[in-house]
Parts: structure tokens; sequence; C-alpha cells
């Protein structure tokens, strides 16, 4: 199936995902120290950051006229929305700041090489970090799912106070409502 427009989606035709408890463990762990690959060219330790910072995960970004991962991917619960997720994380940047964000990432296991060119096509003003090796995602046990052989984390949202979880958004449905209800969190419980 080719992906023409990944930004409008008709999410009453998309299924939505259902909690399935894999993200329940997560709220107060300490996040290891895993040096990960940023599309700005650094390396990110979550673990090492002071303040607030968001972490939104999400499993892949597609490429517009492109051919999707696998053919029935807008019917795998939880899988169409990578792009109108960043896209909204994009659009409130800003006010997710204001509101006490110190640091926004946006997480998959896709390459830094891949990911680069993402965030520049969608013009991100934050960067997006690479766990290709699965090093954060095995440690913290994210929840995941296989499709075509590959290992893709299910969307979320962390809050991480100074290398702790506070809060965990999972599951995300729909995807480009997440910023949102970040930001909505954010200002109801300042940092």
């Amino acid at each position: 199936m080719n992906q023409k427009n990944l930004l409008e989606v008709d999410w009453s035709k998309i299924p939505a995902p259902t909690d399935d408890g894999a993200a329940a463990h997560l709220v107060g762990m300490m996040i290891p120290p895993v040096t990960l690959l940023a599309t700005d060219d650094n390396s990110v330790m979550l673990s090492a950051l002071s303040g607030r910072t968001v972490v939104f995960a999400y499993p892949r970004t597609g490429e517009p006229g492109k051919i999707s991962l696998v053919d029935d991917w807008d019917m795998i619960p939880g899988a169409r929305g990578c792009t109108p997720q960043t896209c909204s994380f994009r659009d409130l940047f800003a006010e997710l700041k204001a509101a006490g964000a110190n640091h926004v990432f946006g997480l998959s296991t896709q390459d830094n090489v891949y990911q680069t060119e993402m965030a520049s096509r969608l013009h991100l003003p934050f960067p997006v970090l690479s766990d290709e090796k699965l090093a954060l995602t095995r440690a913290l046990k994210l929840p995941t799912m296989q499709v075509a052989g590959l290992t893709l984390i299910k969307r979320l949202a962390l809050i991480i106070d100074s290398g702790r979880i506070t809060h965990v958004f999972y599951p995300v449905f729909p995807p480009d409502r997440n910023a949102g209800d970040v930001l909505a969190w954010l200002r109801e419980n300042p940092a």
C-alpha cells in the first residue's frame, strides 16, 4: 500500500490500541545510563538530564509516496499515526517548553540517518533519538510489537524528572492528540 498523505487520517477507521499493561511498571523507574544518538548529531543520556524531560515514542514514521512496511499497517492497533504524533509535538513545542519541559525528544527504533531526514522534512525543533540497538527499550522493558521482523516501540509518552519517570501516557490514541494531553498534564503538574 502506498502512503499518500501521512497527516490526514480518519481515526474512526483505524483500530485503537488497548491498554495491555505493558507500561504499568514504568512510573517511578530511574532511566538507565544509556546513550542514544540524536538527529542533531549529539549523544544523549536521558538519565543525566536535569529538570523535566518529555519523551514521546512511536513505532516508525513513514515517507510520503513510499510503500508501507506491511500491507495492513493501518489495521495494526497503534501502528498508524507516527507522523501526526510527531507533528503535534512540533506544533506545540513552544507551549511544552513554556509549561516546564526542559527537554523534548522523539524516540523510535529507526536508524539515525532516516530520523535525520524525517526531522529535516518535518522541520522539527527538537531532536529525535534512535534506539536502533534497542538498548533503552530493553533496559526499561518498553512495550514493543513485532512487525515484518522488526521490533518497534508501541506509542507512548514519558515525563521524566531528573532521571526518574513520573508519568506515562499509554496507550496513546489518537496519536495527534498526544502532545495536547502532555501539555495539559504539564500545566496541571508543574515541576
